[in-house]
């Protein structure tokens, strides 16, 4: 990971087993993840393979969501499954709010 880089923003996670993770470089000075958003952290275990670890934003703060420790170096296939869950969670929750947001807007007028 380049020097002032705190993680990694998970943009798009494919829906294959074996497709795309695509993330951005997220900087050190980054005060929160976005709401829904996953950040993704790895550096080398102390044996072999690498430790990575994710964080989800939620309205308030973040939570650590999981951890790989001694991942092997294919590691993007062991967590994309993961990822691929939590971000079409998120979605759904995000459509859920929505609808109800837009179902209370109605119900006043």
């Amino acid at each position: 990971m380049p020097d002032g880089v705190r993680g990694a923003l998970v943009q798009r996670v494919s829906t294959r087993h074996d497709g795309p993770l695509d993330v951005t470089w997220l900087a050190a000075r980054t005060p929160k993840l976005p709401l829904g958003r996953t950040r993704l952290h790895w550096e080398p275990a102390p044996r072999s393979g690498w430790n990575v670890t994710a964080h989800l934003g939620l309205a308030t703060t973040e939570v650590h969501l999981a951890s790989w420790p001694a991942a092997p170096d294919d590691w993007r296939r062991l967590v994309r499954p993961t990822l691929h869950e939590v971000t079409g969670l998120c979605a759904a929750l995000a459509f859920a709010t929505a609808a109800l947001d837009l179902s209370n807007h109605l119900a006043k007028v």
